[in-house]
C-alpha cells in the first residue's frame, strides 16, 4: 500500500515516517511544505536528509510560501515581528495548516493511487484543533467526497488519513519508536520554531527556549532517552536567525 506521509523535519513527523517505513505493507512517499515559516529552509533540509536516510519512494517539497502574506500577523511562526512563546498560546497556531497540508498531500495520494495520508499528530497535540482525531476523521471523509465519482469509477482510490493520535500514541512513545529505527540520527530532526541560534565557533543550534524546543526536551526525557540535541545557552555573542 502506498502512503503519503507529511514531514516537517521535526521529531514527531520524522518518527512517524520512520515507523511507516518499517511496516512492510507500506511504500512511503514523503511531502514537506514551505509555507513561509521562520525555520522553513532548515526544516526542509532535515526532511530531505531523513527522506534519504529512510530510503522513501519519493520526497516532494511544496513551496506555498505565498501563504506568509495571507497569514499576516495571525501567528508568530510566519510573522517574525512577534516573539516566540515559551509555553503554548494561540499565537503559535497557524490557521488551518494541517488542513492545507493534508488536502495537498491527498491530491498527490490520489494521483499516485496511494491509499493513505499520514501526519505526525499525537495525543499531546490536543491544543491544536487540526491534530485532534475528530478533525482527522472528518477531513478524510470530506476528501473522499470531493473525488466520490472518480472513486466509484475506479479511477481514484479511497484514502484514509492517519496519525499516531488515532492509535492513542503520545509524543514520548512515537519518539521511542523512532529511536529504535533511527538511533542517534533521530536527533538531527529540527524542532525549533526559529531557524536556530548561531554561537561563534559552533554550528547553528536549537534555541532551547521556544515552546517547541521545551516540548522536545520534555518528551525525550519522558521517552527515557539521552538528549543528543545541541541547544543554545544564554550567550551575548549568539544571534537568533
Amino acid at each position: 500500500m502506498r502512503v503519503v506521509c507529511i514531514v516537517s523535519g521535526g521529531l514527531d513527523s520524522i518518527c512517524t515516517a520512520a515507523y511507516l517505513t518499517r511496516l512492510k505493507k507500506y511504500d512511503v512517499f514523503m511531502m514537506s511544505f514551505m509555507y513561509g515559516q521562520r525555520a522553513m529552509y532548515r526544516e526542509v533540509r532535515q526532511a530531505d536528509f531523513f527522506a534519504k536516510t529512510l530510503n522513501v519512494q519519493d520526497h516532494r517539497i511544496v513551496d506555498i510560501s505565498f501563504m506568509k502574506e495571507l497569514y499576516g500577523n495571525s501567528n508568530s511562526l510566519t510573522d517574525k515581528k512577534q516573539q516566540l512563546s515559551m509555553a503554548f498560546d494561540y499565537s503559535i497556531v497557524v490557521p488551518m495548516r494541517n488542513a492545507i497540508f493534508i488536502t495537498i498531500a491527498a491530491a498527490w495520494a490520489m494521483s499516485i493511487n496511494a491509499e493513505m495520508v499520514a501526519y505526525g499528530a499525537h495525543t499531546g497535540d490536543s491544543h491544536y484543533p487540526d491534530c485532534r482525531p475528530q478533525f482527522t476523521k472528518s477531513i478524510a471523509n470530506a476528501l473522499n467526497l470531493s473525488e466520490l465519482d472518480g472513486i466509484k469509477l475506479g479511477l481514484r482510490k479511497k484514502i484514509s488519513v492517519w496519525s499516531p493520535a488515532l492509535d492513542g500514541i503520545d509524543k514520548a512513545e512515537i519518539l521511542r519508536i523512532g529511536y529504535r529505527i533511527l538511533g542517534d540520527r533521530m536527533f538531527k530532526a529540527w524542532s525549533c520554531y526559529s531557524e536556530g541560534i548561531r554561537i561563534k565557533g559552533k554550528e547553528v543550534m536549537h534555541c532551547g527556549k521556544c515552546e517547541s524546543c521545551i516540548n522536545r526536551k520534555i518528551a525525550i526525557s519522558k521517552a527515557g532517552l539521552e538528549d543528543k540535541t545541541c541547544y543554545a545557552r544564554n550567550n551575548q555573542k549568539s544571534t537568533a536567525k
